[in-house]
């Protein structure tokens, strides 16, 4: 902001000119003190210059019995698992009030590699959202899996002083962390003194305290209180998550208290158009926290204020003059009913998304995948003792179990009425061909097969089935369509999603995905899928970095051992 501008701001904060924009007539809740302040909000630019006080403005808009809180802030999410391209996400999630998105682009990154980040950083100065990247840290995530890219440190390192770059993203190669690879170790150098996400699911003791070490400051991955209790009191940011699979909120809430409130965010890391229509974003989070009894103060705070300092974010976070007039008008605390979203002092509407310029997307026809058959999927075995990925809902944790398979001609079967499906895993980067094949528990489909290309981190084909040949149908549509979802039964495509950007997100508008989701969630039930969400469950079964089994495709991952098992 430059002399003049700065005068402007300076005049109209002490009224001695009219102020661009006033909100009149409404109450702030300050979360300095927790209380529900009377007096107008005086906006020059894109910034607060006044509260507490009358003024008159250039444009004034009538708030009253309105109460105003700071915009929120999502800490952490992957804009591609809203299966939205940034634009679209923008439009789908600032409405709800969330001014500020703060993404890691590892999924595009693992299929596009750097021209992925380009592509982020570009549509970051585009939308109305303040949208913050965090470089991706874990490309892939291990070595035990085949992705689309790899980057290095020194990949990174051009990126680093981006305005629109915060800092290293999600450090998911914990084991990497702790027994010191040298290529881990290279990255959390370079940003020493920096921000670096954390991802440590289960980690505690001496190896949570080695882990923060490094440097690292943040998790997303807490799922229990105790767990939680544990990392605040060693100093770690707990940013509470409620995907559209990972859903930790009921979990935590007892941990948002006034007292821990400085060090405790919000974020939902993956969250599809569809849970968003039925039951909102960060704005969801809020009123759900409150509801289980946590104080609106510690909730909103954990919103807005704890969020933007943990992330060095120094202008925005409160209602008060000279800080970012990033603002949500609601008819209630407890019902976080959005009425009105300010984003750097613009009115949030159509006329504002219709203005923004947008770019070309990247990473087109991305899926490289063989043509599969039935027979690709046969699982040659004797014995029938076999690792079984069992799914917890709501969770991207698994459990590891050992179930007797039935064996028929050589080769292990599903088993629909023990809710034992097939699970393989098919590479589409055109590296290596590789197939791997396990089974799972817990989808209790009964027929046809599901497949994906929203596969984390490396974005390979996942399908699951209780028939070869539907699953081998799936697959194949997915090349066809240039990835995405797809609902196979009896050699029948009953319903799919394209994603042709990387094999990630639409180029519909977000609005249509809703509906194309709403169809492919309805055809899931009629294979008897009883997962809320099975297609974003299915895609966290392949990422190696979550306990306790997961599945690539190297074959079976054995998380604790960090280790291919078969």
């Amino acid at each position: 902001m430059d002399r003049t501008a700065l005068k402007a701001c300076i005049d109209q904060g002490r009224a001695a000119a009219p102020a661009d924009l006033v909100l009149k007539g409404g109450r702030f809740f300050d979360l300095v003190t927790g209380a529900l302040v009377e007096g107008d909000i005086a906006i020059s630019q894109d910034r607060i210059v006044g509260t507490r006080e009358t003024y008159q403005g250039r444009v004034e808009i009538d708030i009253a019995g309105k109460i105003v809180v700071p915009g929120f802030i999502d800490t952490h999410l992957h804009v591609e698992s809203s299966c939205v391209t940034p634009f679209e996400f923008d439009r789908c999630v600032t409405p709800h009030g969330v001014t500020t998105a703060i993404c890691d682009p590892h999924e595009i990154a693992n299929v596009a590699g750097l021209d992925g980040i380009r592509y982020f950083l570009e549509a970051a100065r585009r939308t109305v959202i303040d949208l913050r990247v965090q470089l991706s840290s874990c490309v892939p995530s291990t070595t035990m899996e085949t992705a689309g890219a790899r980057l290095e440190i020194d990949d990174l390192r051009p990126f680093i002083g981006h305005p629109k770059v915060i800092g290293l993203a999600e450090m998911m190669n914990y084991p990497g962390v702790l027994f010191g690879d040298p290529g881990i170790l290279a990255k959390l150098e370079a940003f020493q003194g920096g921000h670096i996400d954390g991802h440590a699911p289960l980690l505690r003791g001496t190896d949570l305290n080695g882990y923060l070490a490094a440097g690292i400051r943040t998790d997303h991955e807490t799922t229990t209180a105790d767990e939680a209790l544990e990392k605040l009191t060693k100093g770690m940011h707990i940013l509470i998550r409620e995907g559209s699979v990972s859903r930790d909120l009921y979990a935590l809430a007892p941990i948002i208290t006034e007292r821990n409130s400085p060090f405790i965010a919000l974020c939902t890391d993956d969250r599809n158009p569809l849970d968003i229509a039925e039951h909102g974003h960060l704005d969801y989070m809020i009123r759900t926290a409150i509801a289980l009894g946590a104080e609106p103060l510690a909730v909103y705070r954990a919103a807005s204020i704890s969020a933007a300092r943990v992330f060095g974010l120094r202008d925005r976070g409160l209602v008060a003059p000279g800080w970012r007039a990033d603002l949500v008008v609601l008819d209630s605390l407890g019902d976080c009913d959005v009425r009105m979203v300010l984003s750097a002092g613009r009115i949030v509407d159509d006329t504002l998304f219709a203005s923004r310029a947008t770019i070309a997307p990247v990473a087109r026809r991305s899926v490289k995948a063989p043509r599969v058959n039935a027979e690709n999927f046969r699982a040659t075995a004797n014995a029938g003792e076999t690792h079984v990925i069992g799914i917890e809902p709501g969770k991207i944790i698994t459990r590891h179990l050992i179930e007797g398979m039935p064996v028929t001609g050589g080769a292990k079967v599903a088993d629909p009425a023990r809710d034992l499906a097939k699970i393989a895993v098919i590479e589409r980067h055109g590296k290596n061909g590789n197939i791997a094949t396990g089974f799972v528990r817990g989808f209790d489909m009964k027929r046809g097969a599901i497949a994906s290309t929203v596969c984390h981190d490396h974005h390979n084909i996942a399908v699951v089935g209780v028939n070869d040949a539907d699953m081998a149908i799936a697959a194949n549509r997915l090349t066809d369509i240039e990835g995405g979802f797809v609902v196979v039964l009896d050699g029948k495509v009953l319903a799919e999603v394209a994603l042709p950007v990387a094999g990630l997100m639409s180029l519909k508008p977000f609005e249509a995905v809703r509906d194309e989701l709403v169809e492919l969630r309805k055809a899931a039930r009629t294979l008897g899928v009883v997962l809320e969400e099975p297609f974003l469950q299915l895609a966290f079964l392949a990422l190696p970095v979550i306990p306790h089994l997961k599945i690539t495709d190297h074959g079976l991952v054995d998380v604790d051992r960090f280790e291919v098992i078969g």
